[in-house]
């Protein structure tokens, strides 16, 4: 088969729930709009998300289509009416404050987002083959709960698992390649944290989650995989820059093709 783009992931909020779209618009700065485009933030302006603050994971959250109004629940909340996240933030950051019981702001970056790692500001690549293995690998997770772990933008179809190690190169080159209209780099396997060690809506950590992930890692690493860009083994997931193509659309659907 072609490998493909079978999913769409964007995550309007960082570090709260995301949303499966048919296309998504690349901006700019390489980033994918209304991706990571606002961010919770305490009083000393540190990010409010899973690496600081566990309640994050039993928040839920649920976005209308154009991604500009929000509503809130969880850990014994109930629903929320739909917040405009530019209309109502001084509510919403009220609801949030009392949720997270400390100060909260909502903060809005429309040109890049709020991406974790500036340098490579692209979508995050991984195969849907990828996140079945994984998912093998802990008895009772589901393809859908690692997906939830991992919050990767891009799923790409149609090839075997760790087919994305192919987007990165043994040394600091990127590597070229297109998905659809849209030219991409490569830049390096994605290094995880604490984030999916843990249940993505309980916040429940699983046991040893990170030392079966590295032991496995290394144990099934394919022959195109680099050994030699892995400090550690757990890394999942490519990190990538978009090459400026402002207002080009990536689709479900569009074929992926390797430009270098």
């Amino acid at each position: 088969m072609t490998p493909y783009l079978a999913r769409i992931e964007i995550f309007p909020i960082k570090a709260l729930d995301g949303v499966s779209v048919s296309q998504a618009t690349v901006l700019a700065s390489g980033a994918l709009q209304g991706d990571r485009a606002y961010a919770l933030f305490d009083a000393d302006h540190h990010f409010i998300n899973g690496k600081r603050n566990a309640l994050i994971h039993r928040l839920r959250t649920t976005f209308t289509d154009d991604g500009q109004s929000v509503c809130c629940t969880g850990d014994g909340h109930p629903p929320t009416p739909y917040f405009s996240l530019t209309d109502d933030r001084p509510a919403l950051e009220a609801w949030l404050g009392e949720y997270f019981q400390q100060r909260v702001s909502l903060q809005e970056n429309r040109d890049l987002g709020f991406p974790d790692d500036t340098s490579s500001p692209g979508p995050t690549i991984v195969s849907t083959a990828t996140l079945q293995t994984v998912a093998a690998w802990y008895p009772g997770l589901t393809v859908e709960d690692v997906r939830r772990r991992f919050r990767t933008n891009l799923e790409i179809d149609g090839v075997p698992a760790f087919w994305e190690d192919q987007l990165f190169s043994h040394d600091s080159q990127p590597v070229r390649f297109a998905i659809g209209e849209v030219e991409l780099e490569g830049i390096n396997p994605c290094q995880r944290c604490v984030v999916p060690t843990r249940d993505a809506l309980t916040g429940a950590a699983t046991p040893d989650f990170q030392k079966t992930f590295a032991t496995q890692r290394a144990a099934t690493l394919p022959e195109w995989t680099h050994p030699a860009r892995f400090n550690h083994f757990y890394r999942l997931a490519v990190n990538t820059k978009i090459l400026a193509q402002g207002g080009c659309v990536l689709r479900v659907g569009d074929a992926v093709q390797r430009l270098s």
